[in-house]
């Protein structure tokens, strides 16, 4: 019997609880790329199986990864899938099968055009109400801060709507998920809403039905992912492969790879997984085999994905070529981390240049960004800094802030100070500077010296937001002081919100004489 998803999630964390609690102590975190190794590990371990039956090894990574809480998201990000059509004889019904399968195979940019079309084209089609909430998604899923405002916007119209919708209630948690996304980003109004949420709610009035509202066609529930046809004896067998030596698993695993029947697709994707586990002389070229020839381009892109196991500059110049060559988008992703596990620099070198490439797809070059920012090298810091003035995306320009902020050096410290006090660049970017700087470690007087020195109002009132996220306590003396005696009434009601939030042990006592005064 199949496991829903919250009795999964039960199962992975009783394994991290019996994991880390063996011994007493909580498992050591991994550094922020081994945990995307792992993730991607735990990804790997779902391909042909059910999620019940790789529980257990999701439950393991989870444990390695010291309780980071990623695994359950991505148990719910695999089943929150559009369910298949219900309404055949719906004029739209075609348009949504489009639609849904563009979501349910991630080409998420794709999905939100085409359930944006639905509603223009069949504005009275049964699919509408639903649709405003899979556009969402897919702009969700796609991720940066526009595309997320943008998903809010549409959760709103849907909620004024279409109230009574299928998925308003996952409508809600959506919304309340892009605003925790937003305020770790910075947003102080996604931030405060969510700390809003968060509080007790008061008792809910009595939801009152639109009158004359549309009957709708009852629907079936979301097929998950993986089925119950799986065939669980050629997966056990593949995984039995797991305790031979190479030397006896790598002539079976080349059988496999060399197959080319559509039945075989699982067994293939499983089979280049666990090549790459098998140290051997012949992996780096299975691997490059698999990636030249074989006809489904998911078992193309599992093997660039675990050629950044295999330690060789033959490995980092086959990735090189196949980031700059290929047109999978998948594959050149998969190419992009992959070289990003490679410490040469010869890899380095390819990430940089990919991500100045300006006729190269935004979102890879977000990517090769962000790796590029996840590695110590000094080389790496320095073209990032560099490469800033001259990008033209505001996308792009914050995927740079952020990878910045991940090194705390002085001079990263320093650059990121220096941006949010330019007066020259966006306002939105400045923000974005300045609160990267607070959560990058630079000392509390700079950021309250900082204060008196830009005179903007939505910088001040950013800065009152990066100062509620320290817990120094010269951060609570500017908090109190800017409620006490800042010219202007808003922002004094926002650092008033702001120490509600604190536990100092101060505050109480502050808050009290704020409301006898």
């Amino acid at each position: 019997m199949r496991k829903t998803r919250m009795q999964v999630v039960g199962v992975m964390v009783g394994g991290l609880v019996a994991a880390s609690g063996a011994h007493g102590q909580d498992p050591a975190p991994l550094g922020p790329v081994r945990a995307s190794l792992a993730v991607a590990e735990a990804r790997v371990a779902l391909v042909g199986h059910t999620l019940e039956a790789a529980a257990p090894q999701l439950a393991a990574v989870e444990a390695s990864l010291g309780g980071w809480g990623v695994i359950a998201p991505m148990v719910e990000q695999i089943e929150a899938r559009a369910p298949e059509a219900w309404l055949r004889q719906d004029p739209a019904d075609s348009l949504y099968r489009e639609a849904r399968e563009a979501l349910n195979r991630g080409n998420y940019d794709r999905a939100a055009i085409l359930f944006r079309d639905l509603r223009r084209r069949f504005p009275r089609s049964g699919y509408v109400a639903d649709s405003y909430y899979w556009e969402a998604f897919a702009r969700y899923r796609d991720g940066g801060e526009e595309q997320d405002r943008a998903a809010l916007d549409l959760l709103r119209r849907q909620g004024e709507t279409h109230p009574d919708a299928e998925t308003r209630a996952s409508a809600e948690v959506l919304a309340t998920r892009i605003r925790g996304r937003l305020a770790a980003a910075g947003d102080a109004p996604a931030a405060e809403r969510v700390a809003v949420i968060a509080a007790p709610p008061a008792p809910p009035a009595p939801a009152i039905a639109p009158p004359g509202a549309p009957a709708i066609a009852p629907r079936p529930a979301a097929a998950p992912q993986f089925s119950d046809q799986d065939d669980d004896i050629r997966i056990a067998a593949l995984n039995a492969l797991l305790q031979m030596d190479a030397e006896q698993a790598i002539p079976i695993l080349k059988q496999i790879l060399e197959r080319r029947d559509a039945g075989s697709t699982r067994l293939r994707r499983k089979a280049v997984f666990l090549v790459s586990q098998k140290r051997s002389p012949e992996t780096e070229t299975i691997l490059l085999n698999v990636i030249r020839n074989d006809p489904d381009s998911d078992v193309r892109a599992q093997g660039v994905f675990w050629l950044s196991q295999v330690p060789t500059e033959n490995a980092v110049a086959a990735l090189d070529s196949i980031l700059m060559a290929s047109d999978d988008r998948q594959v050149q992703k998969k190419a992009i981390f992959a070289l990003s596990q490679h410490n040469s620099e010869r890899a380095g070198r390819a990430l940089r240049a990919y991500a100045q490439r300006r006729d190269a797809p935004e979102e890879l070059r977000r990517d090769a960004i962000f790796w590029l920012g996840q590695h110590s090298a000094e080389a790496n810091q320095a073209f990032l800094r560099q490469l800033y003035p001259s990008l033209q995306s505001s996308r792009l320009k914050e995927r740079v802030i952020f990878a910045i902020s991940q090194r705390a050096t002085a001079e990263n410290q320093r650059w990121l100070l220096d941006l949010a006090r330019n007066s020259n660049e966006s306002i939105e970017m400045r923000k974005k500077a300045l609160f990267w700087a607070g959560q990058s470690g630079v000392a509390i007087s700079e950021l309250v010296s900082l204060y008196s020195a830009i005179p903007d109002r939505e910088m001040r009132e950013q800065l009152i937001f990066v100062y509620s996220q320290r817990s120094d306590g010269e951060a609570v003396d500017k908090l109190m002081d800017i409620a006490r005696n800042d010219p202007s009434p808003e922002l004094q009601k926002k650092a008033v919100f702001w120490l509600g939030q604190s536990k100092d042990p101060r505050v109480a006592q502050f808050l009290l004489e704020i409301i006898n005064r």
